[in-house]
C-alpha cells in the first residue's frame, strides 16, 4: 500500500472520470498519492458519440469490449489504479413518457447489494478520500444518480463493524466530496473568453437552459490548480473514442484558453471527519500529513461527522 494518502474517484460509467476530476487525479498520482478509481457499470449500453466510428462494425459488435479497452488506455494516461464495481448499464431512456429500465441494469438493483460491492473496494483500497456526484448526479442519468446513492451508503457504512461484515475489516474514509466540473461559472467563464476572440459560443444555450429551467447554482468549497496536467487530462478523454467528439463543445475552448481562464477543478465537500476551511484548495486538506496518523483516524473509534451537506439541506 502506498506511503501517501489514498483517494477513491466513483463514477458510472468508463469514461466519466475522464471529464469529472481527471486533471486532479494525474495531479495526485505526480505526487506520490495512490488513486484508485471505480467505475460501477461498464458503459455497455452506451451510444457512440463520435460520428466518426458510428458505423464501425467492430465497435458495432462488441461495444462492451471496446469500453474496457478504452477504459485501459485512459487508466494507463492518468496514471491510477482502477477496478470494475461489475454491474450493468442502465442506459439513458428518452421518450415521453420514458420507457421503463431494463431488468438487471446497475439503477435498478437494490441499494443493499451495489453497497456491499462498493464497500468491498473501500475496505480493500482504504482511501481517506471519496468523490462522486452529487444528488441529481451531476445530470439525470439514472446511473449517475445510483452512483451517488451508493457512493454515500458506503462511506457511511464502511467503518461500521456492524454493516457487511464479510466484506472486510472496517474502514472510515474521511472525506468525500461532489465532482462540481460543470458549473455555472465555469461554463460562463468559457462562454465569455469565446465570444472575447470573435468565436461562435454553444455556452449560450447551456446558461440560457439553466436559467430556464431555475437550476440554482452548487456551492464549490474546494478548488483544486491542476491547469498543468490538462493535457492529461484531454488524452485520457480522447482515449475514450467511442464516447467524445474530438470536434465537440468540450474542446471548443483551446487549453491553452481554459488553463488562463479557469485552471481548477472544482468540489463540493459533502461529508467530512475534519472541517472544511474557507478557500480549500487540496481535497487532502485537513487530514494528518503522515499516513499512518491518517490511517489511525480512520479506524478509530468515536469519528464523528463535522461536516454534512445531506443535514444541511435536510434542515
Amino acid at each position: 500500500m502506498s506511503e501517501r494518502l489514498r483517494l477513491m474517484c466513483v463514477h458510472a460509467h468508463p469514461d466519466d472520470e475522464s471529464s469529472k476530476g481527471a486533471a486532479t487525479m494525474a495531479k495526485y498520482v505526480d505526487a506520490g498519492h495512490e488513486v484508485l478509481v471505480v467505475s460501477c457499470t461498464g458503459g455497455e449500453r452506451g451510444d457512440i458519440l463520435n460520428p466518426r466510428l458510428q458505423d464501425d462494425v467492430h465497435i458495432l459488435r462488441d461495444l462492451a469490449q471496446v469500453r474496457r479497452d478504452e477504459m485501459a488506455r485512459a487508466r494507463d494516461i492518468l496514471g491510477v489504479r482502477h477496478s470494475w464495481l461489475g454491474f450493468v448499464d442502465s442506459g439513458l431512456p428518452e421518450g415521453d413518457p420514458l420507457p421503463p429500465l431494463p431488468d438487471g441494469c446497475f439503477a435498478l438493483e437494490p441499494l443493499e447489494v451495489t453497497t456491499e460491492a462498493l464497500v468491498r473496494e473501500v475496505r480493500r483500497f482504504r482511501p481517506h478520500v471519496m468523490t462522486t456526484y452529487d444528488e441529481n448526479g451531476g445530470y439525470p442519468h439514472p446511473d449517475h444518480i445510483m452512483c451517488h446513492d451508493v457512493s454515500m451508503a458506503a462511506f457511511d457504512a464502511a467503518g461500521d463493524a456492524g454493516r457487511f461484515p464479510d466484506a472486510g475489516a472496517p474502514w472510515q474514509p474521511l472525506k468525500i466530496y461532489y465532482n462540481q466540473t460543470f458549473n455555472r461559472a465555469r461554463i460562463t467563464a468559457f462562454d465569455r473568453a469565446l465570444v472575447e476572440l470573435g468565436e461562435e459560443s454553444p455556452y449560450a444555450e447551456w446558461l440560457e437552459r439553466w436559467d430556464r429551467q431555475g437550476i440554482a447554482d452548487r456551492v464549490v468549497t474546494t478548488r483544486v490548480p491542476c491547469a498543468e496536467w490538462f493535457d492529461r487530462r484531454d488524452a485520457a478523454l480522447l482515449a475514450h473514442a467511442t464516447q467524445v467528439d474530438p470536434e465537440g463543445n468540450f474542446f471548443r475552448v483551446s487549453r491553452e484558453v481554459q488553463q488562463r481562464v479557469w485552471p481548477v477543478e472544482e468540489y463540493e465537500a459533502a461529508a467530512s471527519y475534519v472541517p472544511i476551511a474557507e478557500g480549500e484548495d487540496d481535497l487532502f486538506a485537513g487530514l494528518p500529513t503522515e499516513v499512518a496518523e491518517a490511517d489511525a483516524m480512520a479506524t478509530s473509534d468515536g469519528l464523528r461527522l463535522v461536516h454534512d451537506t445531506r443535514a444541511e439541506r435536510a434542515a
